[in-house]
This record gives structure tokens, sequence and C-alpha cells, in this order.
């Protein structure tokens, strides 16, 4: 028989559990009929069918990806490969595309050691996937904190209290460093910083879980730290991110962020004590009057470039006090002004178009059970469709929560009033100041009095909101 009169069949299996449907277009393998089944096998018997009654004595040739396809177990396979033989059906699978290399299904016999091996992995990935659909812990021991339960990750009551002191501690002072030294002399427990950063972005510890396909279902457990503490611990680290080396946990609430706009070197600060007075224990609080600690701060560039005349020191307490006068008088002009121009995206409107596809998926989601009542869809069709929507909730959820928890407007009306700065620690005159400001830039005049050179200096700020 000539060979363009071959009929070959493609035939592609899917597991719901396990795979999304296939684009046969992508294969580039040529076919006459395909034969397309997701979970279930019907297709598969009406290619059977068809082999049979339509197709008669034609030279036939079955195309598939693995032989796995054809059944889920051993025995199913074995009994497709019988059916195919009586039919006289050649099998070509895989990238195999010579007709001298079709094998028929009695040749096959002899990889049936690789098929099980297979088949053995197929059924323990679907055990995690049916694992997955009913929200339960992956496999493994539970974190630090918890305790493997029935279907769900317990609190565990004498290890949960360290890591929410952990936490706790890092949102007071956002340090990650500073946190862990503070466990292990509370507690005795030593962490290492990849473990500590590795609890800070973990969703088990906001009573979620991520599965190994990247899939994150929320509210599965007990959360250990909660919904507002988790946006605020991932935009500290986000703000950290931008911060130079050991800044991020620094005492003072400048430290980071100023520049000298001369000489463009990162200025560090300083400390000198006044001679002769050496400052007690109780007078190093950083939220301390440096006058009173008998000591003085100054800000001094790290490396500057000026050859003739190296740009000079500052007192931090001056640039401390003209940052807060600058914030207060610079910060809702500079809002208005972004507001202002066309083509920026509203973060209003963002959230409402999030909260809507939130309760959209929210409402989806409520009418899955009266579908499988009315038998519109089947449990497991409906099992897999609400992990879907889960997901997508999670991944929407997570978006939501990290936009400002407050409009920027009314929390910068606040803060440009110079009494709200008067009344903070130094830890919380730090947020404010990372939370709006990306820059302070000190920017230095000269000018000639009674035959003498003055150096003035300003101080400049850029806003996160505004390009460098």
């Amino acid at each position: 028989m000539p060979a363009d009169s071959r009929l070959t069949l493609l035939y592609s299996y899917s597991d719901p559990l396990l795979e999304s449907i296939p684009d046969i277009s992508t294969w580039g393998w040529t076919f006459d009929r395909l034969y397309q089944d997701l979970g279930a096998r019907t297709q598969f018997q009406q290619l059977l069918q068809d082999c049979a009654t339509e197709f008669g004595q034609q030279d036939l040739q079955l195309r598939v990806r693995q032989l796995g396809e054809l059944g889920d177990s051993l025995g199913a396979i074995g009994d497709c490969l019988k059916q195919l033989a009586q039919l006289n059906v050649s099998l070509l699978i895989g990238e195999q595309a010579a007709p001298s290399e079709l094998i028929t299904p009695a040749e096959l016999f002899g990889q049936m050691d690789q098929i099980q091996l297979n088949q053995r992995q197929q059924q323990l990935r679907r055990g995690h996937a049916r694992s997955r659909l009913k929200s339960s812990p992956p496999p493994g021991s539970a974190p630090y904190g918890y305790r493997r339960g029935k279907e769900r990750y317990l609190l565990d009551r004498s290890t949960a209290p360290v890591v929410k002191e952990f936490f706790e501690h890092f949102l007071l002072y956002g340090s990650l460093r500073g946190s862990l030294r503070h466990l292990q002399k509370k507690y005795g427990k030593k962490i290492s910083p990849a473990t500590g950063k590795h609890w800070l972005t973990s969703p088990v510890y906001r009573g979620d879980l991520t599965y190994q396909t990247g899939a994150t279902i929320r509210d599965t457990h007990s959360p250990i730290l909660s919904r507002q503490e988790a946006a605020q611990i991932d935009r500290l680290l986000r703000r950290n991110r931008s911060l130079p080396f050991r800044s991020a946990s620094a005492p003072r609430s400048l430290a980071g962020l100023v520049r000298c706009a001369t000489c463009q070197s990162a200025m560090k600060i300083s400390r000198t004590l006044k001679p002769g007075k050496a400052p007690k224990k109780s007078q190093q609080n950083p939220d301390q009057n440096p006058d009173q600690a008998k000591e003085y701060l100054y800000l001094r560039p790290v490396a500057c470039t000026q050859t003739g005349s190296p740009c000079r020191a500052i007192p931090y307490a001056e640039a401390l006090s003209r940052t807060i006068q600058r914030v207060c008088a610079d910060l809702l002009p500079a809002i208005a002004q972004v507001e202002q121009q066309a083509g920026l995206p509203n973060p209003l409107d963002h959230k409402a178009q999030l909260m809507a596809q939130i309760v959209l998926r929210q409402e989806t989601l409520t009418e899955i059970p009266a579908l499988v009542t009315s038998a519109i869809l089947d449990p497991e069709t409906a099992e897999l469709r609400a992990y879907k929507l889960r997901t997508e909730l999670a991944n929407l959820e997570a978006k939501l929560a990290q936009l400002p928890p407050v409009n920027l407007k009314a929390t910068a009306e606040a803060v440009s009033i110079p009494q709200f700065w008067l009344d903070l620690s130094e830890p919380e005159r730090r947020f404010y100041l990372r939370e709006f400001i990306q820059q302070i830039q000190i920017v230095r005049a000269t000018e000639d009095r009674e035959d003498r050179t003055v150096e003035n200096w300003t101080v400049r700020l850029i806003f996160n909101f505004q390009p460098m």
C-alpha cells in the first residue's frame, strides 16, 4: 500500500488535576484526525470504535506523546495495547516521524517497567493535586510555629509566640538581624538571617498555603501575622531594598536618606563627644536630645570628590529640623502636582477595579454548590473550578494588600502639621520619613562676608512618587 494511503490518528490525554488542555498546533505534527480527552477517556473509546467500523481495512497509525496517556494503570495500558493490536494499529510515540520507525503494540511490552515507574509518579502527583483541591498542607514537616493537624496546620503554643515576637520586633524597628538577636536574647533561639527573611515573606504565617506549582490558597489555617501587619512588612522590605547596607535598621531617622548635591556622595552620621564628658547608658537613647547626652551628631560625606575644599559636615539636628520643615511645606503641593499630571493612574480607581474583580469571583465561588446540586457540574469539576477561583482570589487580594492602606493625601495632611513630628520617637520618625521620602539632598551655596567665605546649605527633598 502506498505510504500516502496511511491514515494517521492523533490522541491526546490531559489530566485536569495536573495540566491544562495542550495547544496541539504548537506540536508541529501532521495528522488526519484528532481525538482529545480531558479527565475521562471517552474519546479514546470513540477512536477504537472508529478503527473497527469507519476506517475498515486502511493502514492505521496512532500518534501519542507518551504511552502513559493510554491509561492510568499498567493493566489499563495493557488492555489498550491488546485492543490496538487486534485492530492492526501501529503506534507512533513521542517525536518519532519516519514510517520505518513504527512499532507494533506487541513490541512495547518490554517497556512496562519504565511505564510502571512513570505511572507511580503520576499517582503521587495526582494525590498531591487532590490535596491541593482540598486546601490540605503539602507533604513534609510543619513550619516552625505550627504542627500538623488532620487536614490543616495548627498553631503550636510553644513556638508560635517566638515567631509572633519576631514579627512584632521587626515591625517596630525594621531590622532583620536586630529582631533575630532579640529572639536569641529572650528565648535562646538562634535563627539564621536566611530563615528570618523567609519568615517575613512566607505565606504560611499569613494563613495561606503556597504549593510547588506556585498557586496560593488564602485562609487555609490560623495566621500568626495579620493581613495589615503582613502588608506593612512587605512595604518595609520594599523600602529597605533601596537603602544602603546597614541603614535599614540604623537608630537615626535620616540614615541612608541624605546625599550631598555638590559631590553626589552619600552622607553618614558621625558622633562626637563633648570633651571630658562621656554619656551614660541612659543618655544613649536615640529618642533623647543629643545635647542632653553630651554628644554632637554630624552628617559627613562618605566619599567626597571635591579636590580643593571638601564638603563640610553639617549638624544632624539642624538637618533633621530643616527636613521636617520642608516636608511640612512641600509634601501637599508635590502630591497635588502629581495628581494634576495627565496619564497617571489613580490609586483609588485601581483599588476599585481590584475590589470589583474580587467580588465577582467571590460570587462565582458561592454559586458552585448550587451548580453541583442541579447536576450542571460534577463534583470533580466543581472542586477544580473552586480551586482555580481561590487561586485567582489570592492573587487579587495580594495585589490589593500591596496598595497603600489609606488615602495618600489624607495621610500627607496629617504629616504636614509640624506638631505631628514633635511627639514621635526616632523609629516612628524614621518610618514616616521613609514612607514619603526617597532622597534628601543637601544643596550648598557660598557667599562672601567681610573678606571671608561662608557656606550656607539648604535641604531639597525627592519624594517616593517623584522621579529622581
